[in-house]
């Protein structure tokens, strides 16, 4: 899933559905965001595999549960630990933790569709740590 995460948010909501994705990174907090259909849209997905796909359990099914588990991690790590959507886990020492937050940070430094970098979600590139 992480290579289908980075490719669609450099790719789609950095590229053609940027206008979803913009509010994103516009200063400022708000409870609900354009960007958030995209959690709904791949919410939808998923439930729709897992309902045609639970009767076999084939493919579709474990599929559907790979979706929905990470947008349970995406929730957690990114809307609560990193953007403090919900104020907890505010503070930590984990090494990963801080890299994480790190990344997300310098990619929110570009407030534009181009030249941003660390696209990624839960994968962290080594220059981070530091």
């Amino acid at each position: 899933m992480e290579g289908v995460a980075w490719a669609t948010h450099k790719y789609i909501m950095h590229g053609v559905l940027w206008n979803l994705h913009k509010d994103h990174h516009e200063p400022g907090y708000r409870m609900f965001e354009l960007n958030d259909l995209f959690g709904v849209f791949f919410g939808s997905i998923a439930i729709v595999l897992i309902v045609i796909g639970h009767k076999e359990f084939d493919y579709r099914f474990f599929i559907g549960l790979g979706i929905s588990a990470y947008g349970v991690a995406y929730f957690f790590v990114h809307d609560i630990f990193v953007h403090q959507r919900i104020k907890i886990f505010t503070r930590t020492n984990n090494f990963y933790l801080k890299a994480l937050r790190k990344a997300h940070k310098i990619h929110h430094k570009k407030m534009t569709k181009e030249g941003a970098e660390a696209f990624g979600f839960l994968f962290v590139k080594r220059k981070y740590f530091n």
